[in-house]
């Protein structure tokens, strides 16, 4: 029979049947030896070409497939059931014959032949006709003629095709097995595609051929000898020999996929892993990457798992040929290389230690050969990496309570490693306690943070200062460095900081359903600040040493309304809320280093915090309220509309938002004065499908744009797209000069049943042009991934160099099962 016919042949039908049962004998422990040799047979042939589990397709994978249920487990109690229309005892011959619509049970397999014949003498059991063995894993194999030794070290089979439970598919003319150990499959034929449905005898996507397979059983080795590649029938690629370990084998030691690239500095690349299966809890991969232009990099990797968690070791190293290809950048040096390094191990269910870390020659190393975080270009595409972080952690996660600690070295990918702090520990613990006090929830959470920076890190607010360089810390005029010109980012010295904070709130809801929630707040910040006197710094902050203990009590009272109205064809729900606050002024206003509150953006996610500042540095001070409401609709039929409006005010005392600091958190923010700027939020889901979402902060006098935020998404079964448009006035203060506006698109569509295109860029509006994209397709099935992406990103350098903008190409084929392998070539272009 045809290799061709033998993968598309179909299950035979069942006649009538006449029942014989037996316990042991020579039928039934025969029947039991051929069970188990045809399992040893088929289990090399099932996944016989199986060489590595396939990576992501730079975003493209393979379709998913529906999990197969596992079959029920079958008591191993050496019982038989045979089911046939009659059983023959041939006493002359010696011979026991199962004739007719054969079917036996044995330790959850299952065998149907039209006949099957044991000869006593010879010792050799013998199947022919329509054989159809399914196993307990769900292994189906389909053979003509199977003939075999009573302890299955010798025997054939012809004709053999096998269906695996992962939709594998092995075929062969014939199989031979000698010696208990060495199976020879004949013009065998290996797939992970589906047949065609409208023609099964169609060749399939992909097959693998082969003249003789041969698997060793003794180590656990498949050889293939003058095997090719087929695609839809047709010889794409022959190798005359190539080995793999078999299915049993989970790691093997031997040679990966290789992976060329391309870049204009190293030229043309080519990496060739070699995996080193040490022991069964620890192994090794050695990944040197041959360039023409700059030599051999070296890089391995050494991986361990323990009983208690697991570590990774990478190493880089090369010997650069031309340095001169990086003139004027940090690569512009003989040897480059790096360590990389993590782990992470559990103490117990409920803590966990770890670590984390890097040491490079220079922090370009990373980017220049594409290693590490930007090894996966797609992963950086709008947020290229600005550091590498070297940690040691220690995290605990509770039923009601958290607690974390670490101490971190931050390795800048810019240069401005004088102006990156060291954290020596930062530690936080979060708790709830879980019985009331005076009715209410108590919780509690503490943070300490230590922090050591050498130089300070000054950023210009205005065009003069960023034109001529004045905060620059090789700045000429030091005197320059003034709030009027520039921000202290970051504060020369050590800064230590405790803070405790606990909170005791309450609900409850009075007879006409209105909702009260008090809440009462007590917070202490121990404060130690030993600030360098560097140029321009005492112009910002007392230089010297600063001991401060800042205290902040509050009380506060929430009030909300909810009114329902029911309709036939929806529920809306307006909900007036009201926040009152009452605490003293914020102690130290401005006088402090702000380290972890820099970043404020006020808007309708926040209208209802206590302390709207992001960090620990800064704490909200004076009396307030926020007032706004809220209105939910919810459609019978399905969707929903949501939408919030409010404003927040200024009381009494100081408004902490309209205090400078060292970087001006919380001016030009909306809050600085005593009315703030209006905030809104509308997210309407008419169904599944689409979802659309507005933020937007208007002036509160002029009702102008200060910050307005548009987001669609929409998932369709062939296409999906999101879209976001975002606006946002100028904030002189912050160093934003001009109004921004621009465009982030998304999308994906599926052209045809397995053609699927994505892409993705950022339109600068105010530039009118388009400065990050990526356009990537691809073909996708459930065997088989073709993908392409091109890919640019941006990398930044210390002081005022523009910005380079990368190009990077990427090319990845998969087989299932078979293998994976990726190409890429990379570019940069100066940016003005």
């Amino acid at each position: 029979m045809a290799v061709s016919a033998a993968l598309q042949r179909s299950t035979p039908a069942f006649r009538r049947r006449t029942v014989v049962r037996r316990r042991g004998g020579r039928l039934a422990g025969a029947i039991g030896l051929v069970l188990a040799l045809v399992v040893a047979l088929i289990f090399a042939a099932a996944l016989s070409i199986g060489l590595t589990t396939p990576a992501s397709a730079q975003g493209f994978t393979y379709n998913p497939r529906p999990p197969h249920p596992l079959p029920p487990r079958t008591a191993n109690d050496g019982q038989m059931l045979v089911q046939a229309v009659e059983v023959d005892y041939d006493y002359n011959n010696s011979r026991v014959s199962a004739v007719g619509n054969v079917q036996l049970f044995y330790n959850g397999t299952s065998v149907e032949a039209d006949k099957v014949i044991y000869d006593q003498k010879t010792k050799r059991l013998h199947a022919e006709g329509n054989i159809r063995m399914t196993d307990a894993e769900g292994k189906i194999t389909y053979a003509n003629i199977m003939d075999l030794s009573d302890d299955y070290r010798d025997g054939f089979v012809d004709s053999l095709r096998v269906d695996t439970a992962d939709a594998t598919r092995m075929a062969a003319t014939r199989a031979d097995r000698t010696s208990g150990n060495y199976t020879v499959f004949e013009n065998g034929v290996y797939t992970a595609c589906a047949p065609c449905k409208d023609d099964p005898k169609k060749p399939p996507l992909w097959q693998v051929k082969g003249a003789r397979i041969i698997h060793d059983q003794t180590d656990k080795m498949l050889y293939f000898e003058n095997a090719q590649l087929e695609f839809f029938g047709i010889p794409m690629a022959y190798m005359p020999y190539f080995s793999t370990p078999d299915p049993t084998v989970k790691r093997k030691t031997g040679f990966l996929m290789p992976s060329p690239s391309e870049a204009s500095t190293y030229g043309y690349g080519v990496e060739t892993p070699f995996y080193w299966a040490i022991a069964p809890d620890y192994d090794a991969t050695f990944n040197p990457r041959f360039t023409t232009r700059q030599g051999v990099l070296l890089q391995a990797e050494f991986r361990q798992r323990l009983i208690n968690g697991s570590y990774q070791i990478r190493a880089y190293g090369i010997d650069q040929l031309d340095p001169g290809a990086f003139a004027g950048q940090p690569g512009d040096r003989q040897f480059r290389g790096g360590v990389d390094t993590k782990g992470q191990f559990s103490l117990n269910d409920k803590w966990v230690w770890g670590f984390d870390g890097v040491l490079l020659t220079d922090f370009f190393f990373f980017s220049d050969y594409r290693l590490a975080q930007y090894k996966d270009s797609m992963g950086s595409f709008l947020s290229l990496p600005t550091e590498a972080i070297s940690q040691l952690y220690l995290t605990g996660v509770g039923d009601r309570s958290y607690f974390d600690a670490r101490t971190i070295y931050y390795l800048s990918f810019s240069g401005n490693q004088q102006q990156v702090p060291v954290i020596h520990p930062v530690v936080d613990y979060f708790n709830v306690l879980n019985y009331p006090i005076f009715g209410g929830e108590v919780s509690y959470k503490t943070n300490f943070t230590s922090l050591t920076r050498n130089d300070a890190a000054f950023d210009p607010i205005t065009t003069t200062a960023n034109t001529l360089g004045l905060c620059t810390v090789a700045s000429a005029d030091p005197l320059a460095r003034t709030p009027s010109q520039c921000l202290l980012r970051g504060v020369p010295g050590t800064y230590t900081r405790l803070t405790a904070e606990a909170q005791w709130r309450k609900s409850f809801t009075d007879s006409a359903g209105e909702i009260w929630t008090p809440f009462a707040i007590l917070r202490a910040d121990a404060i130690d600040a030993s600030i360098s006197n560097q140029p321009g710094v005492s112009n910002f902050l007392p230089v010297g040493d600063t001991q401060a203990l800042r205290v902040m009590p509050t009380v506060g009272l929430e009030y909300r309304y909810p009114f329902i109205n029911v309709q036939p064809w929806g529920t809306t729900t307006i909900e007036p809320i009201a926040q009152v606050i009452i605490r003293p002024n914020e102690p130290y206003a401005g006088k402090l280093p702000n380290e972890d509150a820099q970043s404020l953006v006020f808007d309708a996610s926040n209208l209802f915090s206590v302390d709207k500042f992001s960090g620990y540095d800064r704490v909200e001070g004076g009396g307030r309220a926020n007032v706004g409401a809220q209105a939910t609709t919810q459609f019978d039929r399905g969707g929903a509309v949501k939408v919030l409006f409010g404003q927040s005010y200024q009381l009494f005392g100081l408004n902490s938002f309209a205090v400078h600091d060292t970087i001006n958190t919380g001016v030009d923010s909306g809050l600085a004065t005593p009315k703030s700027d209006y905030v809104a939020s509308a997210e309407y889901s008419p169904n599944r499908t689409y979802t659309f979402s507005v933020r937007s902060r208007l002036d509160q006098a002029t009702l102008n744009v200060q910050r307005f935020e548009a987001e669609g998404r929409a998932n369709f079964d062939r296409w999906s797209v999101s879209l976001t448009y975002g606006d946002y006035a100028a904030q002189p203060d912050l160093g934003y000069l001009t109004r921004r506006e621009g465009l982030l698109a998304n999308g994906s569509i599926k052209l045809a049943t397995n053609w699927v295109m994505t892409g993705g860029a950022r339109w600068d509006l105010e530039a009118n042009k388009i400065n990050q994209y990526i356009i990537g397709a691809g073909y996708v099935d459930d065997c088989f991934v073709l993908a392409a992406n091109y890919v640019t990103s941006y990398t930044y350098t210390a002081g005022t160099t523009p910005p380079v903008l990368n190009h990077a190409f990427m090319l990845q084929i998969g087989l299932r099962t078979l293998a994976t392998t990726a190409a890429s070539a990379s570019g940069a272009t100066g940016i003005q």
